[in-house]
């Protein structure tokens, strides 16, 4: 008989109820599960809750960004091509980099901000060459990037600018939502983010031309979702040879029109569930105030606060493994910092990047980072464990 217990503060919930239920039966009940008009009703809430032009979901986040990347390389007006330097953050999840990769580009790592634990963007302007082309800027647990700062980096130097906001749905900078600054951005629905579809994502943008572009790369690079006329390729008006035209290098990362139906419950409840994550995040700082061997992450905008990250120093410093271990056994889960310092991953040797010689606050994300659960719901109880968890190694 298992003796596992359910932790006391989770790293994530559920954040369904009886309407995400319901929407899940009326599906298995219509008999659609491929993606159909759920998933583009979910598409329209999803662009109007979020103030941009246009949103295509796909099944997940990282998919969100390979399709993102694909879309800005292959438009011809798109000032992005192999060979190119893109500015990429020295700590985010995986397929941030992968899709750069894959596409021919240059990445190049530069190192965070050690409060803000997003990209140092005096160092990004240090880093741009006479090759570089694009910033793949990443909101890091909730937290916005300083969209002004980094846009008039993007403006001096021409650059393109595309965002992975799939651990920030519904944070906001000076009144607008992130992933929506740029060509670009990206948002997750997997379970463990702020709105959950099971497996899900979205790609956000104002421009038709790439939107159009998005829908083709999602289903095989084809025409069949696209009009008759459309800025990707006019297709010939008779409709079954243009049910398999290919024009695009495409993909198959629909979604299924179950997650299309969970979306449409959960947008709705983007604003309550983003409200409780921050009034939780004004008792997390009040709470841990008097421990100065755990810096926490300076919001930047309004933070839909992912999670709530812990850089210990001090006594703490080089103790997270013990750290880690008294959290485990009081019930609190936790995890690295995203892949902390992504640069010393094995990986690498399949990647072609330009890495500083030291990137000393990535360092410290990765040796001495962890981060812990917020949820929609309050959370005081597991704050008081953690903070006293905490005091008690000091």
């Amino acid at each position: 008989m298992s003796t596992s217990r359910a932790p006391v503060f989770p790293l994530a919930t559920s954040t369904w109820d009886d309407a995400e239920l319901a929407a899940l039966q009326a599906v298995i009940a219509g008999g659609r599960f491929t993606m159909g008009p759920k998933v583009a009703q979910f598409e329209r809430l999803a662009a109007e809750a979020f103030g941009a032009g246009h949103a295509v979901m796909v099944n997940s986040g990282s998919s969100a960004n390979l399709l993102a990347v694909a879309a800005a390389v292959l438009d011809p007006q798109t000032p992005l091509e192999p060979g190119d330097e893109v500015l990429v953050p020295a700590v985010s999840w995986a397929t941030t980099y992968y899709p750069l990769q894959q596409y021919g580009l240059k990445l190049v790592f530069v190192d965070v901000d050690l409060d803000t634990l997003n990209i140092d963007l005096a160092k990004a302007a240090e880093a741009v060459t006479d090759r570089t082309r694009a910033v793949f800027a990443v909101n890091l647990l909730g937290n916005p990037v300083d969209y002004r700062g980094l846009q008039a980096l993007c403006d001096a130097h021409d650059l393109l600018l595309l965002e992975d906001n799939c651990e920030s749905l519904g944070a906001t900078f000076e009144g607008r939502f992130a992933g929506t600054f740029g060509a670009m951005g990206t948002l997750s629905t997997f379970f463990s983010h702020h709105i959950s579809t099971m497996e899900g994502g979205l790609v956000l943008t104002d421009d038709d031309r790439l939107r159009q572009m998005l829908v083709s790369l999602r289903a095989h690079g084809w025409t069949r979702e696209l009009p008759v006329e459309n800025h990707v390729h006019t297709k010939t008006g008779d409709a079954f040879d243009d049910l398999f035209r290919f024009v695009l290098p495409g993909y198959n990362v629909r979604p299924l029109e179950m997650s299309g139906a969970l979306g449409i419950e959960q947008i709705a409840k983007v604003p309550s569930l983003v409200a409780g994550r921050r009034a939780n995040a004004v008792y997390f700082h009040e709470r841990m105030a008097d421990l100065p061997a755990v810096r926490l992450q300076r919001e930047v905008g309004e933070s839909s606060w992912f999670g709530f990250s812990l850089i210990l120093e001090g006594s703490l410093a080089g103790r997270r493994r013990e750290v880690v271990a008294a959290l485990t056994a009081t019930g609190i889960e936790s995890r690295p910092i995203v892949g902390g310092n992504f640069t010393r991953n094995p990986v690498m040797r399949y990647l072609d990047a330009t890495v500083p010689a030291q990137l000393p606050a990535a360092d410290t994300v990765h040796d001495d980072g962890l981060f812990v659960g917020n949820h929609h719901y309050p959370v005081h109880e597991g704050i008081d464990l953690l903070h006293d968890t905490l005091a008690g190694l000091v």
